[in-house]
């Protein structure tokens, strides 16, 4: 049996045995006696029924509603894989849910619409709000992700975050501060080529100008060439970032690029393209399972490059579960009616931060190294960091009180 059936065996065995699924839904109060049935649901469910309606702030007082996140999918753009459908999304969507939990304390229902269109999706979600503390949307296919994600922020007072793209963003932004540090260059200064305009390529180039770049450095690259302004097949979004340029292939962009941003589809970058890259370039080639490029290869060609990967089995693994679990708690945890781009940019800078203090001894040994240390192999923390929640989650706290939308002072969780 090859490698890939053997995993695949183990995965089909892990999500079916010993009961079907990654989640359940487990009560958080004792239920074992007549009185305590009478407490749960009628008649003593009516006290905290009355109190809600009078005031509905107390939800997060007597429910689940300020620990509870819905991961919502229509299943149009499911990992590497495409528009399989909400169903079928339903696993990845449940995995979700199992990040939320284990790192930061936070319950999750999964959610999966069959939805006709972007306003039934919409329409879907605004119903079903209230139940919750904040929204996760998840692998929902550009550019419709964009104009969903906007309404339902426009709509709602709770937290409403695409990971997908803001995730993706956060990560990648804190990555990179660290990388040009290293490469003793400046974020308002470098060439920038993003391979790939979808959800993901958008949202980290908005953040980064957010962070001090100029359009004019960035070169948007999608399937057809340089996003430049001559052209006019682009879409809205893709039209943020045309600018006027010579450039009109990924070879041209990548001539004296100080930094590659890929987020599109696996082995489109060849060795010639980053040989012609500026001196001590940054590398972030995250398509997964495979790369933009292969890291062997890019490193063969260039030994001054600083990479990052998707992959877990290569340094500097650009990871979301480093971001939306901490995001969402620091959020819940002050009642926040939005997650800005304050927020964000708080989590950029704390995840940065955070990468160049010593690492613990048991971070190391829970990644089979003697040691971590703040360099071109380490440009982020890992993901089984205990100071993730410590650093990210008080940050983004913090940012939310400051710039108004938080409903309540900071309350650290106490995870169980």
């Amino acid at each position: 049996m090859s490698n890939k059936d053997t995993l695949k065996k183990q995965a089909l065995e892990y999500h079916a045995l010993p009961r079907p699924g990654k989640i359940s839904v487990n009560p958080s109060k004792p239920c074992a006696t007549q009185d305590e049935l009478s407490l749960a649901y009628t008649p003593g469910v009516a006290a905290p029924v009355r109190e809600i309606a009078e005031d509905p702030e107390l939800a997060y007082q007597y429910t689940s509603k300020g620990n509870l996140v819905a991961v919502i999918s229509d299943g149009t753009a499911v990992l590497g894989l495409g528009n399989v459908g909400p169903l079928a999304g339903k696993p990845v969507m449940e995995g979700k849910g199992v990040l939320f939990k284990q790192f930061a304390g936070i319950d999750v229902f999964d959610i999966e619409v069959q939805a006709d269109s972007q306003e039934a999706f919409i329409e879907t979600v605004t119903n079903i709000a209230p139940t919750f503390g904040g929204i996760n949307l998840e692998d929902i296919a550009a550019p419709h992700c964009f104009e969903i994600e906007r309404i339902l922020k426009e709509r709602l007072d709770i937290p409403v975050f695409h990971d997908d793209q803001h995730g993706t963003a956060i990560i990648i932004a804190a990555g990179l501060l660290n990388a040009l540090e290293l490469q003793n260059k400046q974020l308002d200064e470098v060439k920038i080529v993003c391979i790939g305009a979808g959800s993901a390529g958008i949202a980290s180039m908005r953040l980064l100008m957010t962070l001090g770049v100029k359009k004019q450095q960035i070169n948007l690259v999608d399937r057809k060439g340089v996003v430049h302004s001559g052209r006019d097949d682009i879409n809205i979004y893709k039209q943020e970032f045309a600018t006027q340029t010579d450039d009109r292939s990924l070879a041209d962009a990548m001539q004296e690029a100080d930094v590659l941003i890929g987020v599109s589809g696996p082995n489109i970058v060849s060795a010639e393209m980053v040989a012609s890259m500026a001196e001590n370039p940054v590398v972030f080639v995250l398509s997964n399972p495979d790369p933009e490029i292969a890291p062997e290869q890019a490193m063969a060609v260039r030994s001054d490059l600083i990479m990052a990967t998707g992959r877990s089995d290569y340094p500097n693994q650009i990871n979301n579960v480093l971001g939306f679990p901490f995001i969402f708690r620091g959020a819940l945890d002050v009642r926040a009616k939005t997650i800005n781009t304050e927020m964000e940019t708080s989590a950029v800078h704390a995840l940065a931060q955070l990468a160049r203090l010593p690492v613990p001894d048991e971070v190391s040994a829970a990644y089979g190294v003697d040691k971590l240390e703040f360099g071109p192999d380490y440009i982020i923390p890992k993901p089984f960091d205990p100071r993730l929640i410590l650093t990210v989650a008080p940050a983004v706290a913090k940012a939310a009180i400051d710039s108004g939308v938080a409903r309540i002072d900071y309350q650290p969780f106490q995870k169980s």
